[in-house]
């Protein structure tokens, strides 16, 4: 049995029975059939490094998208699905990947994912027109919907107790932070114009990271398991074809819409979601109901805390991602920054926002239950304070960077011990759906975000007249700290509850 605390997930019992690992903690390769004993830590470099790199092209191509766009003579819907296809393909298949990693094999569906990310890269950074690009960033983001999933359900099954908690301590700090990182890695590469190649190496940089990571994967994941029973479950494909349906009608004109001036057809996607997202809600009762294979269980949705953790991190990731638009807008149109400045001026959020990640389990245990309403608290003066040190359209100087640096902390506190007490009591057989719903709701977040806070941000810098770009930055993070004062309500509700036992 497992028991934990979600805001305190570091006093969790593991149990050999339970995850098939030994009650030291140690990773025996569990699910692997063949019982022998895996490299814990390079296991886990190796899948967070791929986890890493799929991440970052979610934004690495922003900094990017003004020089393809004059390389390529694309249009601007051109560039929009430059940027949006891999994210649309990724939103669209996460839920498919997990089930299907469930259904081949983790270790399988890792390295054919990576496989197929690493050659969509290549061809990214070899395409010669707009049409390929977009094809191509389609391919590679369907290649990272096949790969991430398995990250979460190869550390659920390869790690118990305390490790399994650093593990997710760690997962969660390289989760949030690619995002930063991805602005920061962009606007070096663009600004370096490696070997004359301008925008190209923001693909091509995954090309020997990724064949790397093809060759160590080989050598240290742990083999698929044969007949193991959760195997035998098959796949719900008319589920699978409905919740596609929903995530893609609710997927395109968040992504689309703002450009097009919300037009009649986004608002009638979005319409269209919540109808097909009902239905497949239906569909999946009552598939459970009659003893079949629902694409994801009910049992996950059903484990305590699950449902508000899942809002949680939806408005961290919301937040995270409205922030990064609005306030790159911010620095290269206001401020006129550089690709490279506009990077850099988020490497110290990054930065912090990935040691509170992978250090908030050893701060004082009084201080534990109180994390994550704290960290959404601070969430919400930071961003206040960075629209109000802006508000004069400066650069804010030191204090901008203190607000930054404290926007990262307070993330962190709300994102990581959220998603560490969420999983900390699944067990290994559900690992594959909750990591897909979870890493579904953390794309959806970011999706939301941008489209909300963006298009606010956007219509704020519309209105004539003097400072528009700090009023509009301070009207936006204004509203960023109101879905965060959301995010510490909903944790202060979670926090005056213990999840139970699992059986």
């Amino acid at each position: 049995m497992t028991t934990t605390s979600p805001e305190n997930p570091q006093h969790t019992r593991g149990s050999s029975k339970d995850d098939g690992t030994d009650k030291g903690g140690g990773a025996v390769g569990a699910g692997t059939g063949t019982g022998a004993r895996t490299r814990p830590g390079l296991l886990l470099a190796v899948v967070l490094a791929a986890q890493f790199m799929a991440l970052l092209d979610v934004f690495i191509v922003n900094v990017a998208a003004p020089t393809i766009r004059t390389e390529l003579d694309a249009s601007g819907a051109g560039v929009q699905l430059i940027i949006a296809g891999y994210t649309i393909a990724y939103a669209v298949l996460l839920i498919t990947g997990a089930r299907l990693g469930d259904l081949l094999g983790h270790r399988r569906l890792y390295l054919g994912g990576l496989a197929v990310f690493t050659a969509a890269s290549l061809a990214c950074g070899l395409a010669a027109g707009t049409g390929q690009l977009i094809a191509f960033r389609l391919v590679q983001g369907a290649g990272a919907a096949l790969m991430i999933p398995q990250v979460l359900s190869l550390i659920q099954r390869n790690f118990a107790g305390e490790r399994r908690v650093r593990a997710l301590g760690a997962y969660a700090a390289v989760l949030a932070t690619g995002a930063a990182a991805g602005q920061v890695v962009g606007g070096v590469l663009v600004s370096a114009d490696l070997f004359g190649a301008s925008w190209r190496p923001v693909f091509l940089v995954n090309v020997p990271i990724g064949l790397a990571l093809l060759a160590l994967g080989a050598r240290v994941l742990p083999r698929d398991g044969r007949g193991e029973p959760e195997r035998a479950r098959g796949l719900d494909l008319p589920g699978l074809v409905l919740l596609a349906a929903a995530v893609s009608l609710l997927t395109v004109p968040l992504v689309l819409g703002q450009e097009e001036d919300w037009p009649l057809w986004s608002w009638v996607s979005l319409a269209a979601a919540a109808v097909v997202f009902g239905c497949f809600l239906v569909h999946e009762s009552r598939l459970a109901r009659r003893g079949g294979a629902p694409l994801i269980a009910p049992r996950v949705l059903r484990i305590p805390g699950m449902g508000l953790a899942a809002l949680r991190i939806l408005l961290v990731m919301a937040v995270n991602a409205g922030f990064l638009f609005s306030f790159t807008l911010y620095v290269q149109g206001g401020l006129g920054y550089s690709a490279l400045r506009a990077g850099l001026t988020f490497a110290p959020m990054a930065v912090v926002f990935g040691l509170v990640g992978l250090t908030w389990r050893n701060w004082p245990r009084r201080m534990q239950r109180a994390l994550v309403p704290g960290g959404f608290v601070l969430t919400a003066v930071s961003c206040a304070a960075v629209g109000w040190v802006l508000r004069d359209i400066g650069d804010g100087g030191f204090a901008m960077y203190a607000a930054c640096i404290a926007l990262g902390i307070g993330l962190a506190l709300g994102f990581s011990p959220t998603l560490t007490g969420a999983l900390a009591t699944v067990r290994k057989e559900d690992a594959a759906d909750a990591s897909g719903l979870l890493a579904t709701v953390t794309q959806l977040g970011q999706l939301i975000g941008v489209a909300t806070f963006g298009t606010l941000f956007l219509n704020r810098l519309a209105v004539p007249g003097g400072d528009a770009p700090a009023d509009a930055l301070l009207v936006c993070t204004l509203a960023l700290a109101g879905a965060a004062v959301l995010g510490a309500a909903a944790g202060s509700v979670h926090a005056m509850r213990r999840v139970p036992s699992v059986r």
